[in-house]
């Protein structure tokens, strides 16, 4: 039924399981991939969208590293949205309503025709450890399969508990059941395991709506797409989305059911995301506010069910219903299925390595939800570099590592391996300190090169990156190399309340003015003659302006990364006694002797190491 023994084994199919499964078979790994149920690769649980603020870099960064999910969203998408174009491009996130059963379909085909990748649906209920290295796993039936690694992308399966309202009964997701033995096998092994919670809302009858009590949310006029490859392309065609609110009658509806409620009566010990709270929630913890936003998203081209989101929510049903039937456009509703809240096993991922490798299980790795993440974005990249480093680790190759500064994949990693959470992470702009270097529209200039050199990413894929970096630098330069006199560049410089020049000056000079925009930028007959000369694309020319309006910013955040990523380069011993040095402050010695940082720049942002402590280490290492 089995190869003798699999380079890699992935357990579960979800986004990080089948990232993990794509990139390991895509580097030439003997690849099996165990999923309790075949018909529901890639699912998306919750609801059907890809990307968002910082999540859509994410996925960027994910597609140029040679991951699917960006080419799945494009194929699949029904609406795209640029998000913050008000703001500057740094904070620019592409967001993408996706059509549900498509999405699942498009990744298992794109499976199914990956080489090295084997299938097989059973739920994997034990692990095969001998002197702490992983060996292979156990099945229900009692089947051992061999592995040299293994990728454990369990989502909320280990021990999922279920809960509407006083009701509870074990699951992994709405209609589908829990996984057990994992949880007990890893906790055997030394591991640390903790409880955390997420919701869902209610999936609703479109038909029974009536959106002309909403406000439409249309797609962008001139929609872009995720993946940087010509093989997809931008929507042609779009499905709007609606808003609605709440109101203090709603809420009062809900705050009847809240002595049933898992959430308030006790039955619900862990703790959900802070950011994307249950309607419960909301109304309890932000009681001044008299209303909600609710955002009516469709879940495909061709299905009526709707996805209401914003009201996610563990109430019993009968609540649900009540108070969603008081809504705006609501008031007629039909339920397809009600809200629920789920509960799981996470591993705390301060056990891991920046590899995801596990620190006391050679050749174990987690990726997704089982460190404590919640999003698909979040858990596809964990499972992106997760099967990429068991890939290596078999090849008997370095492993690959994103700094902070190159990537939000960067990010997220590090913070969660050197931070931990105690809580659903999830990723924001706001967590990057680079994030000015850490573009959605340069993702592929800072990753495909590194990919490639492994040997995932194509070489159609570089090539394409080379053309585009080599024709916007040239762009760049003509800006840097031709000037503007004053009777061209002055009635647009007037226009846009710009102080107008009094000699001739350089276009780079007046684009990179605050006030200047792109289309100001394509006024001057010189830039149209350009790009019309040289058939520039759009993502070229975007790509450029960003370069001139921002090089000051871009320059000075290089600089920053440069000061740091020294420290990335002294290194600390694997069995460095922290004990030893006793003018390192308490709290710091037990973190570090926890967490165990690669280098001084990681420990530098372990919470309860100061600078002193840092000097401290420093001056010990002969720094």
């Amino acid at each position: 039924m089995f190869l003798e023994e699999y380079d890699v084994i992935v357990v579960g199919a979800g986004h990080a399981g089948s990232e993990a499964a794509a990139a390991a078979a895509n580097m030439g790994c003997s690849t099996l991939l165990v999923t309790m149920s075949l018909q529901n690769i890639a699912q998306m649980s919750c609801n059907p969208a890809m990307g968002g603020i910082a999540k859509g870099q994410i996925v960027r960064e994910i597609d140029a590293l040679g991951g699917y999910s960006g080419i799945v969203t494009d194929k699949t998408a029904i609406q795209f949205k640029m998000l913050n174009k008000s703001k500057g491009p740094a904070m620019w996130s592409p967001r993408a309503q996706s059509d549900r059963m498509r999405f699942a379909e498009e990744w298992r085909l794109m499976l199914e025709g990956t080489k090295n990748l084997d299938f097989y649906q059973e739920m994997v209920k034990g692990l095969i450890i001998e002197n702490g290295c992983i060996r292979g796993v156990k099945t229900s039936l009692g089947l051992e399969i061999k592995g040299k690694t293994v990728v454990l992308t369990n989502g909320t399966f280990l021990n999922g508990l279920i809960h509407i309202g006083e009701k509870q009964f074990g699951g992994g997701r709405a209609g589908e059941g829990a996984a057990y033995g994992i949880t007990e096998d890893l906790v055997k092994a030394g591991f640390t395991a903790g409880r955390m919670k997420t919701g869902t809302p209610p999936r609703v009858d479109g038909r029974s709506l009536d959106y002309s009590k909403m406000i439409e949310q249309p797609g962008d006029v001139n929609p872009d797409k995720f993946s940087y490859l010509d093989t997809t392309k931008p929507l042609v065609e779009q499905r709007s989305c609606f808003m609605t609110y709440t109101s203090e009658e709603v809420h009062n509806q809900l705050r009847e059911g809240f002595d049933r409620s898992p959430m308030f009566n006790g039955r619900i010990k862990s703790l959900g995301p802070r950011y994307c709270p249950s309607i419960e929630d909301k109304i309890n913890r932000f009681a001044d506010k008299d209303r909600h936003q609710l955002f009516v998203e469709p879940e495909g081209w061709n299905t009526v069910e709707v996805y209401v989101n914003g009201f996610s929510t563990s109430l019993p049903e009968d609540v649900q219903f009540k108070a969603l039937r008081s809504v705006a456009g609501f008031e007629n509703v039909k339920f397809f299925r009600p809200g629920y809240a789920i509960e799981y096993d996470y591993f705390p991922p301060t056990q891991l390595k920046h590899t995801l490798e596990t620190k006391l299980v050679e050749g174990l790795y987690f990726a997704g939800q089982i460190n404590g993440t919640t999003g698909y974005e979040e858990a596809a990249s964990q499972g992106l570099m997760a099967g990429i480093n068991a890939a290596l680790k078999v090849q008997e190759k370095d492993p690959f590592i994103l700094k902070r500064n190159e990537a939000y994949i960067g990010v997220l990693i590090d913070d969660l391996i050197t931070k931990g959470t105690e809580e659903p992470y999830r990723m924001f702009t706001s967590r990057a300190e680079y994030r000015t270097l850490l573009r959605q529209d340069n993702a592929d200039f800072r990753l495909t090169p590194r990919s490639f050199e492994i040997g995932l990413a194509s070489e159609t894929r570089l090539r394409r990156m080379e053309k585009k970096r080599d024709e916007s630098d040239a762009f760049v330069n003509f800006f840097r190399e031709t000037s503007l006199t004053v009777d061209e560049a002055n009635p647009v410089l007037i226009e846009k309340e710009s102080a107008p020049i009094v000699q001739s000056d350089k276009m780079f000079k007046i684009f990179s003015r605050p006030q200047i925009e792109l289309e100001d930028i394509l006024k001057f007959e010189k830039v149209t003659n350009y790009i019309a000369a040289h058939n520039l694309d759009r993502e070229v020319v975007e790509q450029a302006e960003v370069q001139v309006k921002y090089s000051g910013y871009i320059e000075k955040e290089k600089n920053n990364a440069d000061k740091l990523n020294r420290l990335e380069d002294v290194k600390i011993p694997a069995d460095f006694d922290y004990d030893k040095i006793k003018s390192l402050s308490y709290e710091a010695r037990e973190k570090m002797k926890k967490i165990r940082p690669v280098t001084i720049s990681q420990a530098s942002r372990i919470s309860g190491v100061s600078p002193a402590d840092v000097s401290v280490l420093l001056i010990h290492m002969g720094r």
